[in-house]
């Protein structure tokens, strides 16, 4: 990970994320109702899609821009196809 990358904006979005998901957990000890769980849940994953979305962007703008500036510009489009693929679950 590249140190241009804004750690702090990235730590910010997943302790958010890690937040929502301890309070479903917590939630469940409560027996709070199933459709609460699943509003917190998608809340949670939302919150992981956007941590997820800017560090795509980030990725983007620092490490890819540099390896075809300043590195090896095929085996950057490479890696991140190969990354891409994994992320977006694309055989």
């Amino acid at each position: 990970m590249s140190k241009l990358i804004d750690k702090r904006a990235l730590h910010r979005r997943l302790a958010r994320a890690i937040g929502q998901l301890q309070a479903v957990d917590r939630m469940i000890d409560e027996d709070v109702p199933c459709e609460e769980l699943l509003i917190q849940l998608a809340a949670a994953n939302s919150a992981v899609k956007n941590a997820a979305g800017f560090l795509l962007e980030e990725h983007i703008r620092h490490c890819v821009r540099d390896g075809i500036e300043h590195g090896d510009a095929d085996r950057t489009i490479d890696d991140f196809t190969a990354a891409m693929k994994l992320f977006t679950n694309f055989k």
